[in-house]
């Protein structure tokens, strides 16, 4: 049976994995998002506030949006810095665009990620990154470029592929999708 994953189960989630050790941010973000140049970023479905934190230790102004209050809660004492915020992405409106839209292993797929490629302002990164189809996770949970689903006449791809990592007890597969957006939707 396929998660649910609305605000209770997250909020379950959080409140289970609380005390955990935490690790760095994740390293597709650092390695992408290294290569450009600061400005405004949203984390979209931001967790723990890691890459939130990596952000805006590098020169970013960071928005971090997840769903659970629980994981917020955390989250805001980790930093100042980053505007946090309780909200649900698929109904949220953020407060302008964004030079870097980032989310990792978001459990949503169609409408979600429109909205994320429409929070990019032109000449903007949008960076995804998922679980690759054919590991132990739920299918929705997973991600292709192809889920994503971009308009080749309002971005470029700057990278698509997968990579494997080493994490404790094993290997993780991501899928990264970064492309930046060179203009804005036809009126």
């Amino acid at each position: 049976m396929p998660h649910a994953f609305d605000q209770s189960y997250w909020d379950e989630h959080w409140t289970a994995a609380a005390g955990h050790a935490q690790l760095g941010p994740h390293p597709q973000l650092v390695k992408e998002a290294g290569k450009l140049t600061p400005g405004r970023a949203l984390d979209a479905g931001c967790g723990e506030g890691t890459e939130a934190v990596w952000l805006a230790e590098n020169g970013w102004r960071v928005t971090a949006v997840d769903l659970s209050e629980e994981v917020l809660r955390h989250a805001r004492e980790r930093s100042s810095a980053v505007e946090w915020v309780c909200a649900d992405l698929l109904s949220w409106t953020p407060p302008g665009q964004f030079d870097l839209v980032a989310t990792h292993y978001v459990h949503a797929a169609g409408p979600l990620f429109e909205r994320l490629a429409e929070w990019v302002a032109p000449g903007g990164t949008l960076l995804v990154v998922g679980h690759s189809h054919g590991e132990l996770h739920p299918p929705e949970s997973t991600i292709t470029v192809e889920d994503v689903g971009l308009d080749a006449g309002q971005w470029v791809i700057t990278l698509a592929e997968s990579r494997t990592r080493e994490v404790p007890g094993g290997e993780l597969h991501d899928t990264i999708l970064s492309a930046r957006k060179v203009s804005s939707p036809s009126a």
